[in-house]
């Protein structure tokens, strides 16, 4: 007879069990914010579910606050978040890609969030997968909601993490204690523990990047990824894998090992991927996972946005491997 598990974990019932753990004198309300987060998750994960049956492929004939086309799917995704956001009556200011400015709703509500609603969207017509990505700051004391509370370093986040839509919805989250992996059950619609305590492996022969950037590189990153391509005599070459959606990309990196980038150049000077909500929420959860996040230069979470749409660029991944990419930083400062 097939063994079947009647005492699983939900996220809701890892998150009450992580506040008793962590917190046991809070209030509740980053509990309750959580949970208006995976109601987004679930929201937009059915509706891609069955975008190409109702016709929310293509695009909505508009862009976005950081000159991207926006697909129909990122508008609505757009709205789920910001009506979830604000339904939780937790949250204070919300961040969106889509959106030129920050919101600011009404009420009490004593957190931050940042978020990408669906990263990789120019991709969706082609049925790969996507994401949303997401970060969470708490208020900062005596403050009514302005930029301020969210142009802060990556490291003052309390939470962050990504749900990529694909075969499954996977939702990664870290609170600052570990990294825990989550899977859409959509019979039970909950969100189910499959992957406990994740770790990175601290070196795999594996990278992703765009290499049609090559040209427009500086010389450590072109000479790392040589490297990488024609090592010494006796060694094998690394292996290429590139989706061309950050979350999928991370989602396996952070799975098997590796690293990701995704460099500034001389077409990209500030880089392409906005630094608040997609390298900041990237970079807390490797960190938590015990990998490493720089731009070649600086920790990702040391840096401190100007704007709430800043750019920047990034390498991300495994420990050892990313130690490789600071080597060549040091050899072509």
């Amino acid at each position: 007879m097939t063994s079947i598990r009647t005492d699983i974990v939900t996220l809701t019932r890892f998150i009450l069990t992580e506040q008793l753990r962590y917190a046991s004198q809070a209030s509740g309300d980053f509990t309750l914010l959580l949970n208006s987060l995976q109601f987004a998750f679930k929201f937009i994960a059915y509706n891609i579910r069955r975008a190409t049956l109702v016709n929310l492929i293509g695009l909505a004939g508009a862009s976005n606050a950081t000159g991207d086309d926006q697909k129909k799917l990122d508008v609505i995704g757009d709205e789920i978040f910001i009506n979830a956001m604000r339904a939780s009556g937790k949250v204070k200011v919300l961040v969106s890609e889509e959106q030129d400015n920050i919101i600011v709703f009404d009420g009490d509500g004593k957190y931050c969030v940042v978020c990408d609603p669906i990263d990789g969207s120019s991709n969706l017509d082609a049925g790969v997968s996507v994401g949303t990505i997401f970060g969470v700051y708490k208020l900062q004391a005596g403050s009514t909601g302005t930029e301020e509370d969210v142009l802060r370093p990556g490291k003052e986040m309390v939470a962050a993490g990504y749900t990529m839509y694909g075969a499954s919805s996977n939702l990664v989250i870290t609170t600052g204690n570990g990294v825990n992996g989550f899977t859409l059950d959509t019979t039970l619609g909950e969100f189910i523990l499959t992957h406990p305590d994740m770790k990175i492996p601290k070196s795999r022969s594996i990278y992703s990047t765009n290499e049609g950037n090559t040209i427009y590189w500086d010389k450590a990153t072109q000479e790392y990824f040589h490297s990488l391509k024609y090592p010494e005599e006796g060694k094998k070459p690394y292996s290429a894998r590139y989706i061309g959606s950050m979350v999928a990309d991370m989602h396996r990196t952070l799975l098997y090992g590796g690293i990701f980038a995704y460099p500034a150049d001389s077409k990209s000077k500030n880089g392409k991927l906005r630094l608040l909500y997609e390298c900041f929420p990237m970079a807390f959860l490797v960190e938590q996972a015990g990998g490493i996040a720089t731009n070649g230069k600086d920790r990702i979470l040391d840096l401190v946005p100007t704007q709430i749409h800043d750019r920047s660029g990034i390498f991300l991944g495994s420990e050892l491997e990313v130690a490789k990419v600071l080597e060549f930083y040091k050899k072509y400062p």
